[in-house]
């Protein structure tokens, strides 16, 4: 574990390395105890660096054998690095050998070479590479890797790597060798390898260019049988990045493998992507609906990696949204593409904006925020966020839509001509685009968009509306400012691109005639916002118009717009942008949670129950609409109809009082819930029906709205004391044919607190206690249920000492741990401070064991301050109690530390 180093990197300090590295031949004896790892490097001074030592990075490594050109070489040690200085002279290359030893089965922080399950796997990035042998661990060094894997037959039958199997065979005493050639060029952080007992499925394609590829899944036996999907998507990703993009497999084969120990969703590394088994492993039985589509996403986003990561690398880790963000917005695209219908296509974008404004949204405002490219760190594994990730596929997507569909297309092309086989910078592509589109708004304003990039924080817009009658004229004014984040007081305007349309009284969508304009040109553009404010003229507007601004969500920012409730309900029932039309039924509801956490007439029980009536019937009534609209798509119906997120509403806070806007937000959807009861039978009936599963989007749809309908008739018995519903929930949980279906069964009983929850949830665990996945969402249900009396927090204490608990697995920690911790808020933040007492407990106790599932874990308190008391003292205290512990690890002390500072 890295302990003690606190000094920050900066990006302005980048300096180009003062050797390359051509060739890497790397030798390994596995054995978990002891595994020999031999690595012939080929390197050359770098011209263009005055000449210096050798520094070569190392963790945790056991150094037998140094040796240049064939001859032993000193060498010393600075702290983990190895330091050569008398290597040979001028620009020729030298051959380096080192031999180190490393022990794979005590390795509990899964970065590096390390062993689950019996199995040998790897994870590379950041800089995990440096704990399997000593390198220039940087991803500017770019080098051709042969790889001779050696180990016991019986015991790891299957031996993998990077690239082109070239050769195979038997050694004596039982043993035998696999050896790998990657014919391109990479950085270390993208080698691999896994050895182990391990069966594939597996396909043979042809490619556009006519070329023979074999698709290969990798699991454990017992796994085989729930690859199909995996498989499929993997396929339907290699030819979308063809038909798309023009991108096709450069290798003869791509290898995906499964592990259940792995602190990522998956890795991306050349030719064998390294996967959580989350995102891969799914059957009908097993897996949800949800499931199935996060693993189409992510065999998406590994696989275009290949080109959007791989062929074209970072310079630097301060790049890394160069290829996460990008190849984001590329998994995005592709997963609203096999969505196939626009309202299908719309849902999709509706559920990845909720995910950037409940968690990138408060990383902004919080004292993690910083820009989608960081200037400093001290550990980069804390810079893997919601802001490199899903804001900067929305600077993507800014971009894409600033330069138009073909415009994009066009710069792709010129980027990867540029730069395919190279390690680059966010400007560079950022660059091939404007040019490849000199006409373009995002050329013309290319420096000030750059901002994107440098500038951290959620801009805001306001827009306000005036309508002169007399004139027929429309005026709106938009106007940007953005608050001040850590390091970074002031901010200067950004290139914001505002789609819009205007809605006549009738719910028309009305033609738009800018001032000086000869006619209307359609009923949607998109404006382009870049000086602090501007101003629209509108003509011929006949009465006073309902602005839909932001269409489609089309930049990353916060829209403020004194919206009435009438002109929200117009959006609603009218708009033909399906977003607006989810957000301002968004809109709505956290109006009237809002005012009702300040109203100190609304008030609470001993129980922490509202028993007064918030919910207004006009609201009632326009959710009773969508809910029966008969034209609306039952996936979208069910985005409108679930309530805002409590940690969404808390951010909408000055000052945040947990237990209250918990509170609040159960009253509302208890009275949605009894509000809407007939109808919700209604929906029941009309989309519960069974028949051959299939994960699309319709069908999808149709089990989520039953699964929301009948969670709402179990919170309405619970009022009325009414035994029918839970009864065939209950039932519906036996029956079920997919686990859609149970789940949603099961989860219903659980969140109504219905006595019909404990034995369904001895039934889940019996029928699934041999797989881990399933199992993890049993821990996660209970973890994350809705608080009643204070009983989660013991509970979840009790889950930890289940059996099936097991706090080295990432999978099962976060499924107890974060699922309560970061999931649970009305249970997690608790008047007596018990739950940050236990947060602190575990920060400290995975941090022993996983740094970097730790740091994450901190990261539940990063909003602290803007806790209501007693709330706020206590979570302070709590963090300073982990930040006091002198042998905290770079990745937990850097999140503590800017946490107190703030």
């Amino acid at each position: 574990m890295k302990e003690g180093h606190t000094k920050a990197t900066q990006r302005l300090d980048y300096a180009p390395p003062a050797y390359w590295i051509d060739s890497v031949e790397l030798t390994f004896d596995l054995d978990p105890a002891k595994t020999r790892v031999l690595n012939r490097m080929r390197l050359r001074r770098n011209p263009g660096v005055a000449p210096q030592p050798l520094r070569l990075d190392g963790e945790e490594l056991n150094l037998a054998r140094v040796m240049v050109n064939g001859a032993g070489s000193s060498f010393k040690m600075e702290g983990d690095k190895l330091v050569l200085e008398n290597l040979p002279e001028g620009n020729d290359p030298f051959e380096l050998e080192i031999f180190t030893t490393c022990a794979p089965a005590k390795n509990t922080q899964l970065s590096g070479l390390y062993v689950s399950g019996d199995t040998f796997f790897t994870q590379c990035e950041a800089e995990g590479f440096r704990r399997i042998t000593y390198f220039l661990d940087r991803p500017d060094v770019m080098a051709s890797y042969q790889v001779l894997l050696r180990a016991d037959k019986a015991q790891y039958p299957v031996l993998l790597s990077n690239g082109n199997l070239v050769e195979s065979g038997e050694l004596d005493g039982g043993r035998h060798f696999a050896r790998w050639a990657d014919p391109h060029r990479k950085p270390s952080y993208l080698f691999a390898l896994v050895a182990g007992k391990l069966v594939a499925r597996e396909q043979q394609i042809v490619s556009r260019a006519g070329k023979p590829h074999l698709l290969q899944v990798w699991v454990r036996p017992g796994d085989l049988g729930k690859t199909e999907h995996a498989m499929n998507s993997l396929m339907a990703a290699i030819a979308w990045d063809e038909a798309r993009f023009g991108l096709s497999l450069d290798l003869e084969r791509f290898m995906i493998v499964a592990t259940s120990d792995f602190n990522m969703g998956a890795m991306e590394n050349k030719g064998l992507n390294i996967f959580n088994t989350k995102y891969v492993l799914a059957s009908e039985a097993t897996a949800t609906d949800v499931d199935f589509a996060n693993i189409e996403s992510v065999v998406g986003h590994e696989y275009f990696h290949n080109w959007t990561g791989n062929r074209v690398t970072c310079r630097d880790w301060f790049q890394l949204s160069l290829k996460e963000g990008l190849t984001v917005f590329r998994d995005q695209e592709f997963s609203q593409d096999m969505a196939g219908s626009p309202s299908a296509r719309a849902v999709k974008r509706i559920e990845d904006v909720r995910v950037l404004r409940t968690a990138q949204f408060p990383e902004d405002a919080g004292p993690m925020a910083h820009p989608v490219r960081p200037d400093s760190y001290v550990e980069i594994n804390n810079f893997y966020t919601v802001t490199i990730y899903e804001k900067g596929a929305e600077v993507v997507r800014m971009q894409h839509n600033l330069v138009g569909r073909e415009g994009f297309a066009r710069g792709m092309k010129l980027y990867f001509e540029r730069h395919d086989g190279h390690a680059v910078t966010c400007d560079d592509f950022v660059q091939a685009m404007a040019d490849a589109n000199p006409a373009s708004p995002l050329a013309l304003h290319l420096e000030q968009f750059k901002r994107w990039y440098s500038q951290a924080g959620t801009p805001h817009v306001k827009a306000v509306g005036q309508y002169d009658a007399d004139a027929r004229r429309y005026t709106l004014t938009l106007s940007q400012s953005c608050a001040a984040t850590p390091g970074q007081p002031e901010k200067h305007p950004f290139v914001i691109p505002v789609a819009l349309g205007l809605l006549g009284t009738d719910g028309r969508a009305l033609p738009l005639q800018l001032e000086g304009e000869a006619a209307a040109g359609g009923t949607e553009r998109t404006v382009v916002l870049t000086e602090p404010s501007m101003t629209l003229a509108f003509v011929n507007v006949d009465s006073p118009p309902v602005p839909s601004l932001l269409r489609g969500f089309s930049a990353p920012v916060i829209l403020d717009c004194e919206y009435g409730d009438a002109e929200l309900l117009a959006l609603l029932t009218h708009d033909g942008d399906a977003f607006n039309r989810w957000e301002a039924g968004q809109r709505l509801m956290l109006r009237i949670a809002i005012n009702a956490i300040a109203d100190e007439a609304v008030t609470t029980d001993a129980a922490g129950q509202i028993h007064q009536n918030i919910l207004p019937a006009a609201l009632a009534q326009a959710m009773r609409d969508v809910l029966r609209h008969p034209q609306l798509d039952a996936a979208f119906k069910e985005l409108v109809l679930t309530l805002p997120s409590e940690s969404y509403i808390a951010e909408q806070l000055g000052v945040v009082d947990p237990q209250r806007i918990h509170a609040v937000r159960e009253a509302l959807r208890q009275q949605l819930a009894v509000a809407l009861q007939a109808d919700w039978a209604w929906a029941w009936e009309e989309h519960h029906a069974g028949g051959a599963h299939r994960p699309d989007a319709v069908s999808s749809g149709r089990r989520a709205l039953a699964g929301l309908a009948l969670s709402m008739l179990c919170l309405a018995a619970r009022q009325s004391g009414d035994a029918v519903w839970p009864g065939k929930t209950y039932q519906r949980f036996k029956d079920a044919g997919n686990m859609t279906d149970r789940f949603n069964a099961l989860s219903a009983l659980v969140m109504s607190g219905h006595e019909l929850a404990a034995p369904a949830l001895a039934r889940f665990h019996a029928m699934f206690k041999d797989d881990a996945l399933v199992l993890d969402k049993w821990f996660a249900l209970q973890a994350g249920s809705t608080d009643r009396g204070g009983n989660v927090l013991p509970a979840v204490k009790a889950l930890m000492k289940h059996p099936d608990f097991h706090i080295k697995n990432p999978n099962r920690a976060r499924s107890v741990i974060f699922s309560y911790c970061s999931a649970n808020p009305g249970a997690f933040h608790r008047q007596d401070a018990a739950g940050y007492v236990f947060w602190a407990d575990r920060v400290l106790e995975l941090d022993a064991l996983n740094p970097q599932v730790a740091a994450r874990l901190a990261r539940a308190l990063d909003r602290w301050n803007r806790l209501a008391e007693p709330y706020r003292t206590a979570a302070r205290e709590a963090i300073a109690r982990v930040a006091a512990k002198p042998d905290l690890s770079n990745d937990v002390r850097e999140v503590v530390t800017r946490a107190l500072a703030d």
